[in-house]
């Protein structure tokens, strides 16, 4: 395949692919119908009735967690990069160990709907459900800009448009849908949708590996073999088969890569919509049972996304990749049509759409609950107010966080940012903002209002002020495979000053660090009776919604 195939109507049939995407809508719109009628109160909407198994929701989990950044983004960080291109699944993998230790069944028994019903048992309510509203939406947007940024991608590439105006109209089209599912179908919609994307998209990854190993008669050496051999004959050579094809040429890039780990490792546990998820099973038991099938599905996944990356390097070649639209995150893609044509590129690419709506949608209901429970219901109208009122005022913040989203996804598509990278930022910013407040509230009995404040505020304005002024924003050398910067704004604007793409490394131990001192310098004297409440509700469920001890 050549690069300039890569960039015609010649990639798949453009009738074809669409056809195979309306299926996919119109099942999935169907799903989302009928779980609509089962919405009556704001625990259906927000929750699912607490009533999804652990093994639906471990499902579910999988579904949401396995975005386009996994099955687009890591698939083309390995084909370019290799090595440390799959240095992305290893975190994300291992991220989970920590959420299955330290969060997923505690914040089950403790909170209701969000991540601030956590925060703010012990504390003030309204300035750390504030805090908590505005962490959770601003780390909901990152991971939304990720996903319709990878919409808008695939969607150019399968159909044939170019231009930034079809770019645009691309990512609008996703981003009604995504709303359209938010305000009918709830959590329970959304649920059901993720369950039947994971299953096809574990599937046909598995068909993708298998499919692969066959051309290298079922023998990995020889896979790799061929990847090394092709990116050695590419424009700008690369040992994908070493360490510092991506990171490890400069110390600088060495540091991004400890700053990149960190985010991503300690990222998934502070996820305002993993979290959530936690909250749809009837026990902490299956809360539990969740996590334990969600690592083994993930763990597979990535296996199979190390053979789909190694193939996309041998099959279709690094050059032939960054000059698709898309760049990297056309790897997948274009892998399905070398090896099956036009059907199994519409069939791959339909299954990367599903996965891409499934898990906008899980973003936009966790941020719009956030808004709606934390914010208005809590802050603004001090609890009194209806479930169908907070439930309305979350519909009409998934249109405005839609709306966000669509403008900023179309600015990171013509950047053409690598989804995957983007994601990584959302759980930087997570591991900064949330992940140390939810630690010192869970297992530190002496933890402040004022240490949440200066841990949440402190860690999230630190992370997003180095994003802004890293080379993530402006500053980063044009790629000369694709003629631009893989900043957001291009060149010759620069005003970054952070030399590290991602800022974990400094804004994590400081989210952590303001904390610590926030507590220490508080004139508040810690409720102790609500904290005994908390950690026997935690590690028992005694006292919390439809919670049972085990």
């Amino acid at each position: 395949m050549t690069a300039a195939a890569a960039t015609t109507e010649t990639i798949g049939n453009p009738t074809i692919n669409i056809s195979i995407f309306g299926v996919f809508v119109a099942i999935t719109l169907f799903i989302t119908f009928r779980a609509s009628s089962s919405n009556k109160s704001a625990a259906d909407y927000y929750a699912a009735g607490r009533n999804i198994s652990g093994t639906q929701n471990g499902l579910a989990i999988a579904g949401d967690y396995l975005s386009a950044a996994s099955f687009l983004g890591i698939a083309g960080a390995i084909a370019v990069y290799g090595y440390d291109g799959f240095l992305y699944s290893i975190g994300f993998l291992v991220a989970w160990l920590v959420a299955l230790l330290l969060v997923a069944e505690l914040m089950r028994n403790t909170a209701r709907y969000t991540m601030a019903d956590v925060l703010a048992f012990r504390m003030r309510q309204r300035p750390v459900r504030m805090a908590a509203a505005i962490s959770t939406l601003t780390v909901s947007l990152f991971y939304l800009l990720a996903q319709m940024a990878g919409a808008g991608g695939l969607v150019t590439l399968l159909l044939g448009v170019s231009g930034e105006a079809a770019q645009a109209v691309v990512v609008t089209i996703v981003g009604a849908l995504m709303i359209f599912y938010v305000l009918v179908g709830g959590m329970r919609g959304t649920t059901y949708v993720q369950i039947i994307k994971a299953s096809l998209l574990i599937i046909g990854a598995f068909v993708m590996t298998v499919w692969v190993l066959g051309k290298y008669g079922f023998n990995l050496s020889a896979l790799l073999g061929g990847a090394a051999e092709s990116s050695a004959a590419a424009a700008t050579p690369r040992d994908v088969l070493a360490p510092g094809a991506q990171y490890g040429a400069t110390g600088t890039s060495k540091l991004d890569f400890v700053s990149l780990g960190l985010a991503l490792v300690l990222g998934t546990a502070g996820l305002p919509h993993v979290l959530m998820r936690f909250y749809t099973v009837p026990t902490a038991k299956d809360a539990r049972r969740s996590v334990v099938w969600a690592i083994w599905l993930i763990g597979i996944f990535y296996l199979f996304s190390l053979v789909i990356g190694y193939g996309a390097g041998a099959l279709v070649g690094a050059d032939e990749i960054l000059a698709a639209p898309g760049a990297v995150n056309a790897a997948a893609p274009l892998l399905a049509f070398e090896l099956g044509g036009t059907v199994l590129l519409g069939i791959i690419a339909g299954v990367a759409f599903a996965t891409i709506l499934a898990v906008v949608a899980g973003l936009t209901i966790t941020a719009s609950a956030s808004f709606a429970h934390d914010v208005y219901a809590s802050v603004i109208k001090k609890g009194q107010v209806s479930g169908n009122g907070e439930v309305h005022v979350a519909r009409i913040t998934a249109v405005v966080i839609g709306a966000i989203s669509i403008g900023l996804g179309i600015l990171a598509l013509q950047a053409g940012i690598n989804i995957a990278f983007l994601v990584a930022l959302a759980f930087a910013v997570a591991a900064s903002a949330n992940l140390p407040t939810i630690i010192y509230t869970l297992f530190w009995s002496r933890f402040t209002t004022q240490g949440a404040l200066w841990s949440i505020y402190g860690g999230l304005i630190a992370c997003v002020t180095l994003i802004i002024f890293s080379p993530v924003v402006s500053g980063a050398p044009v790629n000369e495979a694709t003629g631009v910067s893989p900043s957001l704004i291009q060149p010759p604007v620069d005003f970054h000053w952070f030399p590290l793409n991602n800022p974990g490394l400094v804004s994590i131990p400081l989210s952590f660090f303001l904390g610590w001192l926030g507590t220490k310098l508080s004139k508040e004297e810690p409720d102790e009776l609500k904290n005994a409440e908390l950690e026997v509700r935690s590690l028992t469920g005694i006292g919390a919604e439809k919670a049972v001890a085990h």
